[in-house]
């Protein structure tokens, strides 16, 4: 496969668009998002509690709304809740920068979870839609954009938040909003391929239409621990980061060398990897490859609980960093080899009926996984620290990963992951 930047201009200006549009989302959100818990424990001096409840209002609504995102994408088209989402994200940025209430806050970080609901189906849809057959290498070119903004986002932010959280709000809202005017302006209007009438009768007929897909469900139960295992990029490897080092600043550059080779990875092999796999694996076999990878990453840190950690200095450092490293680098490859033939499955599974609705309710039960996942991780680490047994917490999340491989693999070898072509459509109302 070619360049990233080459593969994405062989595709029409639409798809393009959707590209640039997610590299723009994240970076606009990782330039603030990583600091607004310092912001609200340092400068706005809230106890621990609530800068809890602030993160989790914004987490739960993202989460707990997709399926309704995806929805509302495939009842009114894509645009309109591509630009929605956007134009929540200006209102919630803006007002995290500008007020101090409980209350206030509250609704800001709802309005940031609610707009990622209703873009992120959408968005996924319409690039699906517009892929066309080359849906496989437009997933692995948008993963490529995806990462370069999580990579760029963050180095923009700390520089910004030197001189004022304040100005790092309302620069990451100037972005929604430059962005929101350029898919106003140059994004096409994409109609679902389903879309009957509005009536609730006929949404009632979406949702079961989805909740019955009985090969979409077993493949997203299936895959729901894989979320809570490379969610543990944020969780469990930072903290073992900083454990090990017992220096917050040496935890802190660990952990930026963690994040910024993850992504860079991506970045530069995403393309070549994915062209890889459609050649010499196929869909069902990289899928299950991939997960195989996500539970082999904690094996470093596993082992890594057999070596004695050196009282201090570089040999520290390197305990603490290259086991976490390894398990990074392995999530991050994990994840290359699945993603593109992923979010291809769900688009197949849907057989082109409310393709938005099947993404929605898939990230949906994937955020399922990645709260449980982290309260159980969370939970884990500190209960297997405290009988002495540290090893216990690395292999439980290696054996998920070994039994979400299984899981997939016994969906592809049965056939699930390929439905029979649907029969004919009825005609819209």
């Amino acid at each position: 496969m070619r360049n990233p930047l080459a593969g994405a201009r062989s595709f029409d200006r639409s798809v393009r668009l959707l590209m640039v549009n997610q590299f723009t989302i994240n970076l606009g959100f990782y330039m603030l998002m990583p600091y607004l818990a310092q912001h609200l424990a340092g400068t706005l001096g809230l106890a621990a509690w609530t800068v809890g409840l602030i993160l989790g209002v914004r987490n739960f609504s993202q989460q707990g709304m997709f399926f309704f995102g995806g929805t509302l994408a495939d009842r009114f088209g894509y645009k309109p809740m591509i630009i929605t989402g956007l134009m929540l994200r200006i209102v919630g940025f803006a007002v995290l920068g500008l007020v101090d209430s409980l209350p206030a806050l509250l609704a800001a970080s709802a309005a940031t979870g609610l707009a990622g609901a209703l873009f992120n189906p959408a968005v996924r849809a319409y690039l699906a839609h517009g892929a066309g057959e080359r849906r496989v290498e437009a997933f692995a070119l948008f993963n490529v954009f995806y990462q370069a903004g999580i990579l760029l986002g963050p180095l923009f932010g700390v520089v910004l938040t030197g001189i004022g959280f304040r100005l790092t709000c309302l620069v990451a809202a100037g972005v929604f909003a430059v962005l929101s005017a350029v898919q106003v302006r140059a994004l096409p209007a994409r109609t679902p391929v389903a879309r009957d009438d509005r009536s609730l009768t006929s949404v009632l007929s979406q949702w079961r239409t989805v909740v019955v897909n009985r090969p979409f469900l077993l493949f997203s139960v299936a895959m729901i621990g894989s979320y809570a295992l490379s969610f543990q990029v944020y969780l469990a490897l930072p903290l073992e980061v900083r454990r090990v080092a017992g220096d917050e600043q040496a935890g802190t550059v660990g952990i930026g060398v963690v994040f910024a080779v993850s992504g860079l990875v991506t970045i530069l092999g995403q393309t070549r990897l994915t062209a890889w796999c459609r050649q010499h694996l196929g869909a069902g076999r990289s899928l299950v490859a991939g997960l195989a990878a996500l539970g082999a990453a904690f094996l470093p840190p596993l082992a890594a609980t057999t070596i004695a950690v050196p009282p201090q200095g570089p040999a520290r450092w390197m305990v603490a960093v290259v086991p976490p490293l390894l398990s990074a680098l392995l999530l991050t490859l994990g994840t290359m080899l699945a993603y593109p033939f992923e979010m291809d499955t769900i688009v197949a599974l849907a057989q082109d009926r409310y393709v938005a609705t099947h993404y929605g309710l898939y990230n949906t039960i994937c955020g399922i996984g990645i709260t449980a996942g982290n309260l159980l991780t969370g939970a884990a680490l500190d209960a297997a620290r405290s009988i002495g047994a540290p090893a216990l917490p690395w292999a439980a999340l290696a054996a998920l990963g070994g039994g979400c491989a299984l899981a997939v693999l016994g969906l592809h070898r049965t056939g699930r992951l390929a439905p029979a072509p649907p029969g004919p459509r009825p005609a819209p109302a």
